[in-house]
């Protein structure tokens, strides 16, 4: 029997190649199905989403706003931070007082940290770059603050930055405990639902295997750390591969509801329509 080739994008990260090891190693199999695995970064993969190019993906959880048309939401492979999330960090400022008329260097346009920096803050420029050119661009002092994102969330202190605002602890206040939705992983449409759910369903059994075998998984999703410390790595992947990563559930979905209104109250994105899981 042929096999269906299913390509899945991710993101070279420590946290992503986590939940996609019991896949990428063969010991989670789904019978009749061959995974090809695309590791680009999360805004080419939020490009590629808008063109429908792949049958499952990883995006921000802001590029959804833009695919809903094309993509179910998957209900488990969520990055949600749980009273953490994207920094603003800066040498010489320490308040968003301080930022105003100035310039952030934000991760791209389509992250959820772009999103965020845009619904909640006022009179602050961005310019988008690279995420790893960040921390460069505010020592160099071609911006004046940075986004941080991905690693840098948990090392920028002990590199001697300031921290202005934390979102996670900012949307945990704002939304009343919900959960930050940053990253999701998505299905298309045009699978029908009867595939889609073993999809998301193989995705479970991934994201199991890799608690349950740490020996494995660690050492394989830690050659994406970008030099970052096997403690430091740990502590990364766990903060993003939660209970809430295996399955959104309710509490999930009212966030993302409440992120995507927000975003349209501003003018930001359009409308979402309601939201389903897979």
């Amino acid at each position: 029997m042929t096999e269906r080739i299913i390509r899945v994008g991710h993101s070279p990260d420590p946290d992503d190649a986590f939940m996609f090891y019991g896949l990428a190693s063969g010991k989670v199999q789904l019978p009749g199905i061959k995974i090809e695995h695309m590791l680009e970064d999360i805004q080419s993969l939020n490009e590629r989403a808008r063109k429908g190019e792949l049958e499952v993906t990883a995006i921000s959880a802001h590029a959804y706003s833009y695919v809903a048309d094309r993509y179910w939401i998957m209900r488990t492979g969520a990055s949600m931070g749980e009273g953490y999330g994207p920094v603003i960090i800066s040498r010489k400022h320490s308040s968003l007082a301080e930022l105003r008329g100035k310039t952030v260097g934000t991760p791209g346009p389509l992250t959820t940290a772009t999103l965020l920096f845009k619904t909640f803050t006022d009179g602050i420029k961005n310019v988008d770059m690279p995420f790893d050119m960040i921390m460069e661009a505010v020592d160099k002092g071609s911006v004046d603050a940075g986004l941080l994102i991905h690693e840098g969330q948990i090392t920028y202190e002990s590199l001697g930055y300031k921290k202005i605002l934390d979102f996670g602890e900012f949307w945990e206040k704002e939304a009343h405990g919900l959960p930050l939705p940053l990253g999701l992983d998505v299905v298309r449409k045009d699978l029908g639902e009867e595939l889609a759910h073993t999809l998301s369903h193989g995705l479970k059994e991934s994201i199991a295997y890799g608690y349950k075998h740490q020996e494995e998984s660690l050492p394989y999703a830690l050659q994406w750390g970008r030099g970052i410390s096997t403690s430091l790595g740990e502590k990364f992947v766990k903060m993003y591969v939660s209970e809430l990563t295996i399955d959104m559930g309710e509490k999930g979905k009212a966030a993302l509801e409440l992120l995507f209104a927000k975003g349209a109250e501003k003018g930001l994105i359009p409308r979402v329509p309601p939201i389903e899981l897979f």
